[in-house]
């Protein structure tokens, strides 16, 4: 019950912060990680959570299920064949490039075997929007670079899976049966994709029969019925959830359009609430103990991940692109190590692999540093673009004052411009 009352004040405090934090360095999701931190054993010692911790796999399990179920159904294919390329050079060349330098700093300055440091790489790769809110949800901001960031951050968490999966299964203890390891995963992902695509499209064609149908309380719960059963027979079934949830989430927007807009508002809740939880649990594995196992050479790969590798990797995708140099610079920037990746972390330290303690301290302590460098710097790169409102609390409370607005900022315009509105009026 501790961690139910720490998990309460924490939440309060982040709600009560969320209008400071959106337009200062505050981050709630940062609030919570030192939230978890400071009530575990390396300070308070109210909560005791180790990372073969029951709690942990499942939070972590159930946190990015809901995650990647909401990141599906933000998958828009008309804006996808409408907007690919940019995206797709990010993915497709930008991504790896990420993964394959992270990989050879933490070869060369960690000291890890090659097969783990390149899942490391994959761990790392993804990058999480949350971090950027100020700049991905502002009109203000250029539509290249918002679409950039969104649809990248969005459909990353899923491409970087497979490749977690089979780097652990390839660096495990049972590494000699690698082939019939990787032959397992193959089966996992593919009835996961299947399952993904066949039981919404089950459940929306059966939603359209004239006879039934979801009176409008109750459609939002539509979603959340498919996300139920298909959590709970992937594990019955051995299926890959994760895979399964991404794909599932993009087919119910694909189908249903109505169901989706229903359940928006619910499923982003529920998996702020689950994130939030799983940032918790992770911010209690951040101990003086584990940023002291850290080498010298870790924080130095560290800081390269975040301020060179990521950077370079899309400014190499990106050569040639219709975009403009500052929006390339703030798109290269903000690769934030986000939620996916403290997930994947948490996987990588319950595989039992041999140096799998040495990476989950390198993983936690990137993610840790990344929060703060790219929640910090959000807000002030949004005002490069002129962004003013970034909370959304300080929108006019009705149109006589939204009028009276406009009035004194035409009054503050030069008398020309003025006598320019006259003319054309």
């Amino acid at each position: 019950m501790v961690l139910i009352v720490v998990f309460g004040i924490a939440l309060l405090v982040a709600v009560l912060l969320s209008g400071l934090a959106a337009r200062t360095v505050l981050s709630t999701s940062f609030l919570f990680l030192v939230g978890g931190a400071l009530v575990s054993d390396g300070f308070l010692g109210l909560i005791h959570i180790t990372p073969d911790s029951g709690m942990v796999s499942v939070t972590a399990d159930l946190a990015l299920f809901a995650v990647l179920f909401t990141d599906g159904m933000h998958v828009s294919f008309p804006k996808l064949r409408a907007g690919w390329k940019h995206p797709a050079r990010a993915l497709g060349l930008g991504m790896p490039l990420a993964c394959v330098g992270t990989a050879v700093l933490t070869h060369y300055l960690v000291g890890l075997d090659w097969t783990t440091s390149f899942l490391v790489g994959a761990v790392l790769a993804p990058t999480d929007p949350v971090f950027a809110s100020a700049i991905v949800g502002r009109k203000e901001v250029p539509a290249k670079l918002r679409q950039l960031l969104n649809v990248e951050s969005g459909i990353n968490d899923g491409l970087a899976l497979p490749f977690v999966l089979i780097f652990i299964a390839a660096a495990g203890p049972t590494a000699g049966h690698a082939e019939a390891g990787l032959g397992r995963i193959a089966v996992e992902l593919v009835t996961g994709l299947g399952l993904g695509v066949v039981l919404p499209m089950a459940v929306v064609a059966l939603a359209r029969f004239r006879l039934l149908g979801a009176e409008p309380k109750l459609q939002p719960l539509l979603p959340l019925a498919v996300g139920v059963i298909l959590y709970a027979t992937c594990h019955l079934t051995h299926a890959n959830p994760y895979l399964a949830a991404f794909s599932a989430g993009a087919v119910l927007a694909a189908r249903s359009p109505e169901a989706k807009e229903a359940f928006e508002p619910l499923g982003e809740a529920l998996a702020e609430l689950a994130k939030f939880a799983a940032l918790l649990v992770f911010g209690a594995l951040l101990t003086p103990r584990l940023f002291g196992e850290l080498p010298v050479g870790g924080y130095v790969a560290v800081v390269l991940a975040i301020v060179l590798i990521r950077p370079a990797s899309l400014l190499i995708s990106l050569l040639g692109s219709r975009i403009g140099r500052r929006e390339k610079l703030v798109a290269a920037w903000f690769g934030p190590k986000g939620f996916a990746s403290v997930v994947y972390g948490l996987l990588v330290l319950q595989a039992g692999i041999p140096q799998g303690d040495k990476a989950f301290t390198l993983i936690a302590v990137c993610i840790a540093f990344s929060i703060i460098a790219h929640s910090s710097t959000d807000v002030p790169i949004a005002r490069l673009f002129d962004v003013e409102d970034l909370t959304g609390i300080d929108e006019p409370r009705d149109e006589v004052e939204a009028a009276a607005q406009q009035a004194a900022r035409r009054a503050d315009a030069p008398a020309e411009s003025r006598r320019g509105e006259h003319v054309d009026a």
